[in-house]
């Protein structure tokens, strides 16, 4: 059977019912335009993915429901399968749920809506609760998993998880409802490797079931969170079909050739049987419509976007996550705090690319231990950035500061108080700055930094979005001679000043200061910290990698002594697996030290 499917890589936002549900239905006009017989959207497409506590407000619930019929309405002739949610309290969603129905929580759900008509929904049901999700708090879990009948096609349709688990869902509709064409849903975020490893789970699916597969994505930022878009198209042998962009809104529109139901556990029946699989009923679903095939004046379509580096991964996802977080939050414009280091460099051409150089303020602070470099090559990179630059010098207010405090620091040596003044100083600039035009406030602490605290509290800490928040610093300057070096077709051309990208990196809070001073060097501070933070390796774990023990110790002790500061930290996107925050949830108070 010929299907002609289109899938929307959607950038929702959250909350936003009424955008979000004009464009779903803008999207499935374009989809019958092109004649398509089925258009899928992502998971939570209708109120945006994650809406966390939003969940827990019957109105919002109630707001949710109403926006069904309305796109209903715009599904003549066509198959719509929407990612929303549904409440479990109303009577019509208790065959949905099977049996132990909670009133209390709703379900994640998939909307499918055929020739103008409601049909009945499926409802995820494996529902993640690590790392950043937590949706066992929020949802409760689906208990059947119904088997739709399109024509002679059967479609199975599920959320997400549900498709990672070898007997989840998709492997049920397979092998005891005869799904030829799994379409599963997604608010998938990205994280480094995470394209690769989906990719290959989804093809083991296919293989392992001997279906097809329609993995449709969301894209966009929200929070801290970027998704990262990739859907795609399988045949049953687990080869890539077709693969929409990576971190752009998309229409995907194929043209599927799916073989005849296929022989094993299903037996086919005049009835709607529904078959027992591990504790989960497999309804068949009629949906009494059929497309209709060849489409007259309209050829036939397939696309494979190529697959990209792991460097431009990640400087598009970083570029992504700013864009959104300042378009969706209604940001105009951002400041930037330009040093003349490797890290504001990159923040600040990162804030270019997402908003456009008339949008972003750099503004230098020097101070009496400012060298002559940083001054010139923070000149050098706004001009080649193009970028309003300003310049604040705060030596006369740390001195008023300095003779303020003379008589409380009497007979006391210069330590880092004399530094952190200076980084506060600078922090509050900034934020007047924001508070007079509306600007936003963009921090430029790496992930080395913040991870062993080696930042200030309300100093250079102070702003309202972390941009490499999660990126080390060994990875800040490969994205920075990565985009130095860009010659495609996503960005201009732009370099950082060759300085900048060569020299030993300091605070000039003091004299002759380099980063050295405090901590070990970057590649080794990156990889105990790979092994701790992300990895949850203990010291002697990681003393056994070849590592110093004293270093390990002291490392692994700043990392748990500035928890407090995290906690204090802005909200920063995530790009490793496990980042700093909902991913690492560490008590501030906490007395235990890992050994063994």
């Amino acid at each position: 059977m010929m299907l002609r499917l289109a899938m929307v890589q959607m950038n929702a936002v959250v909350g936003d019912l009424e955008g979000n549900t004009r464009t779903i239905c803008g999207w499935i006009r374009e989809a019958k335009k092109a004649k398509a017989d089925v258009v899928v959207f992502p998971e939570l497409a209708v109120c945006g993915y994650p809406p966390e506590d939003l969940l827990l407000m019957p109105q919002f619930l109630f707001n949710i429901s109403r926006m069904r019929d309305r796109i209903a309405k715009v599904t003549k002739g066509i198959m719509a399968v929407v990612g929303s949610v549904i409440e479990s309290d109303r009577p019509a969603q208790h065959s949905i749920l099977g049996s132990g129905l909670d009133r209390r929580k709703p379900l994640n759900a998939a909307w499918v809506l055929v020739d103008g008509q409601v049909k009945r929904s499926y409802a995820k049901s494996k529902l993640p609760n690590y790392g950043v999700f937590d949706e066992e708090r929020y949802f409760q879990p689906g208990r059947t998993s119904p088997v739709y009948c399109l024509g002679p096609l059967r479609i199975g349709i599920n959320i997400c998880e549900d498709i990672w688990f070898a007997n989840g869902p998709a492997s049920q509709q397979a092998a005891y409802g005869g799904a030829q064409l799994i379409l599963n849903i997604n608010a998938s975020p990205y994280h480094i490797g995470k394209t690769q490893s989906r990719e290959h789970m989804l093809a083991v699916r296919a293989k392992a079931n001997n279906v097809m597969v329609s993995y449709t994505n969301m894209v966009g930022g929200q929070d801290e969170l970027v998704f990262d878009g990739n859907s795609l198209v399988m045949d049953s042998t687990g080869r890539i079909l077709a693969r929409a962009k990576a971190f752009k809104e998309d229409f995907l529109l194929t043209d599927l050739n799916i073989p005849s139901i296929r022989k094993g556990k299903f037996k086919r029946s005049g009835k709607e049987p529904e078959f027992d699989a591990d504790e989960v009923r497999i309804p068949m679903i009629r949906m009494g419509w059929t497309p209709t095939w060849p489409k007259s004046g309209v050829p036939s379509v397939i696309r494979l976007t190529p697959v990209i580096g792991e460097m431009e991964e990640i400087y598009r996802a970083l570029v992504l996550g700013v864009q959104d977080y300042v378009r969706k939050n209604a940001f105009s414009r951002v400041l930037v705090g330009i040093s003349g280091g490797i890290d504001s460099a990159l923040t600040a051409l990162i804030a270019r690319d997402a908003l456009g150089a008339s949008n972003v303020m750099g503004v230098m602070m020097p101070s009496p231990y400012t060298s002559k470099e940083s001054r010139e090559d923070a000149r050098r990179l706004g001009k080649k950035l193009g970028i309003d630059m300003r310049s604040l010098s705060i030596s006369g207010v740390f001195k008023t500061f300095l003779r303020v405090l003379g008589k409380s620091f009497h007979g006391c040596q210069a330590d880092t108080t004399e530094e952190n003044l200076q980084a506060r100083i600078r922090g509050t600039l900034l934020m007047a700055l924001s508070n007079k035009f509306g600007y936003l406030v963009l921090t430029t602490g790496n992930k080395s930094e913040m991870s062993v605290g080696y930042a200030t509290l309300y100093g250079d800490m102070a702003g309202g979005f972390a941009v490499i928040k999660d990126i080390p610093k060994t990875k800040v300057y490969q994205l920075s001679r990565w985009r130095s070096e860009y010659r495609g077709s996503c960005f201009d051309r732009v370099i950082i000043p060759e300085r900048i990208q060569v020299r030993a990196p300091s605070a000039e809070l003091r004299p002759d200061q380099t980063d050295q001073d405090a901590l070990p060097p970057y590649p080794m501070l990156d990889a105990i910290l790979q092994a701790y933070v992300e990895d949850n390796e203990s010291m002697n774990r990681i003393v056994k990698m070849g590592y110093d023990s004293h270093v390990v110790r002291m490392v692994m002790g700043m990392v748990d002594r500035s928890e407090y500061k995290r906690r204090q930290a802005p909200v920063g996107i995530k790009i490793t697996s496990r980042a700093l925050g909902k991913d690492r949830r560490m008590p501030i108070t906490n007395r235990y030290v890992s050994g063994d």
